[in-house]
Formats: C-alpha cells, structure tokens, sequence
C-alpha cells in the first residue's frame, strides 16, 4: 500500500512541477538544446513522461535544434525512455490489482489474451499510429503479463517512425516548409502498408488455424 502511495504522490509531484515550469522549459528548449545534448534528452524524457505539452511540439523543436536525424534519436529516446519508466511503476506497484480487474471481466479478459498472444506485433503497431495516447498503451501493458523485454522493444522500435517524423517537420518548417505535404503523403503510405500487412497476416494465421 505505502509503495503504491509513495509512486502516486511522486509522479504527482513532478507532474505539477512540470505543469508549473513548462513554459520555462519550453523556452529553455528553444534556446539552449543544441548546445546540451543530454540535458535535452533528459528533459524530453520527462516531458513525455508528464505530457503537459504535446510530445509533436516538443519533437519539432528538438528536430529544428538538432535537424532530423540527431533530432528524431533525441526525442526517440526520451519518448522510449518515458515509456519504459511508465511500464516499470505501474508493473511493479499496480499489476496485482490491475490484473485482477482484467481477469474479472470475461470479455476484457479475451482481450487481454489474445493481446498478450500477440504482445509484439499489437504494441508496434500500436506505436505506429499517433493518435493512440501512449498513456494507454503503457499502462495496459503493464498490467497484463506481457514480458519487459517484448515490451521495450516492440514499443521503442514502434515509436521510431512517428519520432522521426516530429523531428523532420520541426526541421522542415525552418528549412524547407514546401515539403510538409510530401512528409505526411509518406508518412501515411507507410502507415497504410503497416495495416494491409497486418491483416494479410491476420488472415494467414487465421487459415492456418482453420486447416
């Protein structure tokens, strides 16, 4: 009990922090991250962490810092790294009551069986599309009893293209706006071949059962 306090006050804590300084930071971003490289990342860390900026704006102000390639690593790794920090508190402060719950509802229980059959793939692509708040992920990762190792990696190689991303359009917008529409013209092509993969997958798996 006092260890499952203890996490919530923290991460409490430091939220507020973040929320009361960001724009402090923010502006520190814009100032000095070129000139700080770890700083930065531990900064991002913890702005993806506690998202009280959206993460996009952070990854184009690196990504206009830095320019796309070290940009896209930087943020990368701070998102990476808030999501693995994220998975371990909750896995070891929460997963006895949270699986509790998962495993008292049958048709969430299917869910979660079948998500945990297919941890990798599923976490990928749930880091493949942007609009999924990463919160959610995390969180029913951690619950579940999906291994650390298949999570890290699954998330942080997911996380990849929409990190790039950020960074290219954060660097475009100073170098070379015109190109925006060609970034997210591909962006989505790769997305899209990202899906029609994985049900062409789904439905071999599914023949390969049925036979």
């Amino acid at each position: 009990m006092f260890k499952k306090i203890g996490a919530v006050t923290l991460y409490i804590i430091i939220g507020y922090l973040l929320y009361i300084y960001g724009d402090q930071l923010i502006g520190w971003l814009n100032t000095y991250a070129r000139n700080y490289l770890l700083l930065t990342m531990i900064v991002a860390t913890l702005l993806s962490l506690f998202p009280i900026i959206p993460y996009p704006i952070i990854g184009g102000i690196v990504g206009a810092a830095f320019g796309p390639a070290l940009g896209a690593f930087v943020i990368w790794v701070g998102s990476s790294a808030a999501s693995i920090i994220m998975f371990l508190v909750v896995r070891f402060s929460f997963q006895d009551w949270g699986n509790a719950i998962l495993r008292n509802y049958k048709p969430l229980e299917k869910v979660t069986v079948l998500f945990e059959r297919n941890a990798f793939f599923a976490l990928f692509l749930s880091r493949l599309i942007p609009f999924i708040p990463s919160i959610i992920v995390n969180v029913y990762a951690a619950l579940s009893r999906v291994s650390f190792i298949n999570y890290a990696v699954a998330s942080s190689l997911g996380k990849m293209p929409s990190m790039m991303l950020f960074a290219i359009v954060g660097n475009t917008l100073v170098t070379n706006p015109r190109d925006l529409v060609l970034i997210f013209f591909f962006y989505l092509v790769f997305v899209g071949i990202v899906f029609v993969s994985y049900k062409l997958w789904k439905k071999r798996v599914l023949h390969l059962n049925e036979s």
